[in-house]
């Protein structure tokens, strides 16, 4: 595979010319979003000849010849249709003894959309597993988090996605090692207990495995590095992917509305804004920063850690953040095809390409500063946060954990309720448990528990205003309300995302 594979115009071709087959999964409604398992064979291969990059990490292919596996979007010659297999995830073609691809990096892709639409087990054990809960807990511990006995979630991921959550949580952590061996000078053997592996050892046989170098040679191989390799100190580099156009202004317009004194900030002008913010974060604190301005489908990102072995879940709750794994193909076929509204949503999806629906970098954090509100949430970092060791700049305090504020007046039985376990917000959390569970707080009302369910819990189908006409817009209810937010202006310093009815 050593010539370039130049795209191929696609014309107006859409996602639904190449769906064989899409139920919507739990919403009962065409989504819209093709999946590794919604496209027939023959539909992923002309996929893979049109080197479409609407479907990189929807499904991967790999080639028996050269026993690499590739993006979709690959830029070498198209393989024979002989000689490919497809497969859901990187994790399957990974455990069928395939090594990634070096030109295309399939490693690199953003994550499915699938995942933020799905409600059911497999869709919330992604989720979690991508917030690295297997690392920290192991199997039993997602099993215990889904209510399955560790056996039924093994069958029912290796069943869909060729794959155990072991070999899922290792194809994760091959890319945070080479992300690691890329872009730093550590020491391979911190790298390697950074990444969860047990011993060196296991290390080199992962990376040899998977991208058939040794860890030396991956670090010291040309052309692959998302950027030079920095001391710690200086936080490690990131290039965060992202599917099809991206309205950043849009985002960082919200980011820097709700951006909390002490705890957020953006700087410079609009078109070259940075985010920073902190984080807490299992194994320590995290101060991460996230640029505007891209010369490419990603967003270029440094986070700064006490403990690497944080990189995965900060990578993780920045993507969600910045909701830098929708399919924004899939938005704009469904609700550009909106037959009226006052606006027109389809002029809207027309006149903003990539508008995203941001979701929360910790969503007990945000649940709490939607019902103390804007003013007050200021306050309590003051007065319950932690402060930062070292503050940077206007960043000094992590955000009041549950537990330190189940006594104030508006924020208590919301705290009380996180820090007992009787309100779940976690990635994995079920979407429907967790909102039935936020109406029965004291104090929570029913549209502040709907749009801790879209940002906070990331849910692409949520309409906080609970507006009759939305329902056409299923799935993707929450763009639609983002939208109309938009053409509305109704994000104002200050607010949390929600629009005024």
């Amino acid at each position: 595979m050593s010539e370039n594979r130049q795209p191929r115009p696609r014309g107006s071709r859409t996602l639904g010319s190449v769906r064989e087959h899409d139920t919507g999964h739990d919403t009962g409604h065409d989504t819209g979003h093709v999946t590794g398992q919604d496209v027939g064979e023959d539909r992923r291969y002309e996929a893979v000849s049109s080197r479409d990059a609407r479907f990189d990490g929807a499904f991967f292919f790999a080639v028996e010849t050269t026993g690499i596996y590739c993006r979709p979007s690959c830029p070498a010659v198209t393989p024979k249709r002989k000689n490919v297999t497809f497969f859901p995830t990187a994790a399957a073609a990974q455990g069928h003894g395939f090594r990634a691809c070096r030109r295309c990096r399939p490693d690199a892709v953003p994550g499915s959309a699938e995942w933020n639409v799905r409600a059911d087990v497999v869709g919330r054990a992604m989720r979690m597993i991508g917030d690295g809960v297997v690392d920290r807990e192991g199997v039993p511990g997602l099993a215990g988090r889904l209510g399955y006995s560790a056996r039924q979630v093994q069958r029912l991921l290796t069943a869909e996605l060729g794959a155990g959550p072991v070999a899922l949580a290792r194809a994760q952590r091959a890319h945070t090692a080479r992300l690691l061996l890329q872009t730093t000078g550590l020491p391979v053997t911190e790298i390697a207990f950074a990444c969860g592996c047990a011993s060196v050892r296991q290390f080199n046989d992962t990376i040899r495995r998977i991208y058939a170098r040794t860890p030396t040679e991956l670090r010291t191989e040309s052309g692959t590095g998302a950027g030079p390799r920095t001391a710690l100190a200086a936080g490690v580099p990131l290039r965060l992917a992202h599917r099809g156009p991206y309205a950043a202004r849009e985002v960082f317009d919200l980011l820097a509305a709700e951006a909390l004194p002490g705890v957020e900030e953006v700087l410079g002008d609009p078109g070259a804004r940075t985010y920073r913010r902190t984080l807490r974060l299992p194994y320590g604190t995290g101060l991460v920063s996230v640029d505007e301005r891209s010369a490419g489908p990603w967003l270029e990102a440094r986070i700064h850690l006490t403990d690497l072995r944080d990189l995965t879940t900060a990578v993780q709750r920045l993507r969600r953040l910045l909701d830098l794994d929708a399919d924004p193909y899939a938005v704009a076929e469904h609700l550009g095809a909106d037959p009226g509204t006052a606006p027109v949503l389809a002029e809207l999806v027309a006149a903003r390409p990539g508008v995203r629906s941001p979701g929360a970098a910790d969503p007990e954090e945000f649940a709490l500063r939607t019902v103390a509100g804007p003013d007050e949430a200021a306050r309590l970092v003051l007065a319950h946060g932690t402060p930062l060791d070292t503050a940077c700049g206007t960043l000094t305090h992590l955000f009041p954990e549950p537990a330190a504020l189940t006594a104030h007046p508006e924020a208590g039985p919301l705290a009380a309720a996180l820090t007992s376990g009787a309100v779940r917000l976690d990635p994995g959390a079920d979407r429907d448990e967790a909102e039935r569970a936020l109406r029965a707080v004291p104090g929570v009302t029913a549209a502040q528990a709907a749009l801790i369910r879209m940002r906070a819990l990331g849910d692409p189908d949520v309409d906080p205003e609970g507006a009759a006409r939305s329902e056409r817009w299923r799935p993707w209810r929450s763009y639609a309300h983002r939208y109309l937010e938009l053409s509305l202006g109704a994000v104002r310093p200050g607010r949390t995302g929600t629009m005024t009815p």
